[in-house]
């Protein structure tokens, strides 16, 4: 009895001593401990974000203090937002705000902002996003010797495709697959969108580059050409090469875009030189790849017409699987990097929107 009646003492002594409890709304409460603890918490109410290209999104952060440790002021608060890289031993600069002055960096400045819907909100809102933002974003804030950081991932709704140029499959180095990914309206795609492609069906026997160095590649229907029949599905990893030295294929991300993709109905078949043409005689340019998946994938544009495209490559987007028209699987059917000069198809056109 006399044990139970001190551990109860003990309980309420602790209790009373060492914690100091802020209501946020009608049912949560923060507890920060105000002796020899954090005086300031930083979180995120959601760890990952979802957009598109071209669309605004919030990367949601809100810092607690402790008034008895920093008084009712907060003009001393500093909000440094950071883009991680995907090895985490960088970051890159995009906001910081102390008081009145604030600045922007590199590619976000006019496009981002504090949300500022309360004394506690460090949100950063950005605007006309970019394939480029895709990623980690760490929100810090300090305040005297005291910081505390949360990270938010955004994450951009689009299609990964596998891609190699005329020169033929692992062709690219690391720095030449970035390239080539820009020239087709998108981005180097990065692990996290790769799995869930894999996820969403993506099956490609030719392994490429990735955003982080890495070479990999996706199996959903296991195979002897492709790691052996009897292994496993999923993501294949051949690790990390040499960036300047090592040549694969690579695997590219796109998401929606602004402006028509569309067929250019022509009287008749074109060379790459007059299917080029032709669409700028239509007010357009010839359609990227990057486009065509975008198409397909985004907003389900089939067509069962093979047609250029800006990198000289012939395809044609499926989503309605039919008899003549790639019967087994929707998907962006590649006839191949025809003569130029000689071989005549049809074209795909992108118009932009101002």
């Amino acid at each position: 009895m006399r044990s139970l009646l001190l551990l109860v003492l003990i309980s309420i002594c602790w209790a009373d001593h060492h914690s100091d409890n802020y209501t946020l709304g009608q049912d949560r409460v923060i507890h920060i401990q105000a002796e020899n603890g954090p005086r300031l918490l930083v979180e995120a109410e959601q760890a990952k974000v979802f957009s598109h290209r071209g669309g605004n999104v919030t990367l949601p952060c809100k810092f607690y203090r402790d008034p008895t440790a920093f008084g009712s002021g907060i003009h001393k608060i500093r909000i440094k937002w950071t883009k991680l890289t995907s090895d985490y031993l960088k970051e890159v600069d995009v906001f910081v705000s102390m008081g009145y002055h604030k600045k922007t960096y590199g590619g976000y400045q006019g496009r981002v902002f504090l949300k500022g819907g309360s004394d506690n909100d460090a949100s950063l809102v950005i605007t006309d996003l970019t394939l480029e933002d895709y990623g980690k974003y760490k929100c810090e804030v300090i305040e005297g010797l005291e910081d505390d950081t949360a990270v938010v991932a955004l994450d951009l709704q689009g299609v990964v495709f596998p891609y190699f140029p005329r020169l033929g499959r692992y062709n690219l180095n690391f720095h030449e697959a970035q390239q080539a990914c820009l020239d087709q309206d998108a981005v180097i795609a990065s692990f996290d969108q790769l799995y869930d492609a894999w996820r969403g069906g993506l099956d490609w026997c030719n392994a490429g580059w990735l955003s982080d160095g890495s070479v990999q590649y996706p199996i959903t229907k296991p195979r002897e050409p492709c790691g052996g029949q009897n292994t496993v599905p999923g993501v294949r990893n051949y690790g990390f090469w040499d960036k300047d030295k090592s040549r694969y294929d690579v695997f590219c991300f796109t998401s929606n875009f602004n402006g028509r993709f569309y067929y250019l109905i022509h009287p008749t078949k074109l060379t790459y030189d007059e299917a080029v043409q032709a669409c700028l005689n239509d007010g357009a340019q010839i359609a990227k790849v990057g486009q065509i998946f975008a198409a397909w994938k985004l907003l389900g544009y089939d067509r069962c017409d093979a047609g250029w495209l800006a990198d000289g490559s012939v395809r044609y987007p499926i989503s309605r699987p039919r008899r003549r028209c790639s019967p087994t699987e929707a998907a962006v059917r590649f006839v191949g990097f025809p003569d130029k000069k000689h071989k005549l198809y049809g074209v795909y056109c992108f118009r932009a929107y101002n």
